[in-house]
């Protein structure tokens, strides 16, 4: 944690401000109109920074409070407003979002990363068109982005438009061999549409680059059931969940994008009795480890 010495001072400092009219209180605004400008945004951005570390461990009520500060402290720089936006968007607090990131955008019309923070804003809010426009705006600035034309392809899944969706998946593929979450929304997108082999080579693929990835080793589960290899389903079903156990909750599931034929079949593949063993196993563990 950074020194707070800094931020006290100007705490005492602002405290003064509030003094009723003296002599004594006169004399010491002109000192205040000449605190060091530099020095309140280095302040900001440690303060920033702080809020940053605590945001990568989902502590959002400890760093919103930080990184507000911070905005105040460092106005114009664009890196504090863009967190300051990500951490409201964690938080689904979605005007606030859309306020800091355009100020941070205003500062910065270059940054790609605002743009597309602002497309995730919008698709969080189900506006899909409008997100696909911040999306592409990124891409402009950012073109070979894997994330952005990620983005951009699930924007424009959800728009029903198919094959600009793969098309854009592919494309974050070629930038990124190992981008697992495109390859395994291509198969998503296949078994909706009734190609139940393609989305399971698209599955195998995702699995085999990070075996530790829940969501395409419970799809590639889900879809071997379905096909009558229930045997090799149920232990990879298992293993999915022993991962990540959120992954049995089917409205998480269709928040991942997930469609109805592929829910479907999933809830037939969670009600089986081996499977339903390791969901009460997974869930039974997780109330242990959790501070009393």
């Amino acid at each position: 944690m950074p020194k707070k010495t800094g931020l006290i001072s100007f705490l005492v400092v602002c405290s003064l401000w509030c003094l009723p009219s003296s002599a004594n209180a006169q004399a010491l605004i002109p000192h205040t109109l000449q605190l060091d400008a530099a020095k309140l945004e280095k302040q900001g951005l440690s303060l920033a920074q702080e809020a940053a570390s605590l945001g990568q461990f989902q502590q959002y009520e400890l760093a919103l409070p930080r990184a507000r500060l911070a905005s105040q402290l460092a106005p114009k720089n664009d890196k504090v407003w863009f967190l300051l936006g990500g951490l409201y968007l964690q938080t689904k607090d979605y005007n606030n979002a859309i306020s800091s990131l355009r100020k941070a955008q205003a500062l910065n019309p270059k940054n790609a990363d605002v743009q597309f923070a602002l497309g995730s804003v919008h698709f969080q809010q189900q506006k899909y068109q409008e997100a696909a426009g911040f999306y592409q705006a990124g891409l402009r600035l950012k073109p070979n982005d894997p994330e952005g034309l990620f983005d951009l392809g699930n924007a424009f899944y959800m728009l029903g438009k198919l094959p600009d969706a793969i098309a854009q998946y592919n494309k974050a593929v070629a930038q990124n061999k190992k981008f697992w979450p495109a390859i395994n929304n291509i198969g998503l997108i296949k078994y909706e549409q009734g190609d139940v082999t393609g989305a399971i080579k698209q599955w195998q693929t995702a699995v085999s680059l990070d075996k530790q990835a829940a969501e395409p080793l419970l799809a590639l589960a889900v879809a071997l059931h379905a096909r009558g290899d229930r045997q090799q389903a149920l232990a990879l079903g298992v293993q999915a969940l022993r991962i990540d156990n959120r992954y049995a909750d089917l409205e998480f599931l269709k928040q991942n994008l997930w469609g109805t034929r592929l829910l479907a079949d999933t809830k037939k593949f969670i009600e089986l009795p081996g499977v339903q063993a390791a969901i009460e196993q997974r869930e039974s563990q997780s109330s242990r480890q959790r501070p009393q």
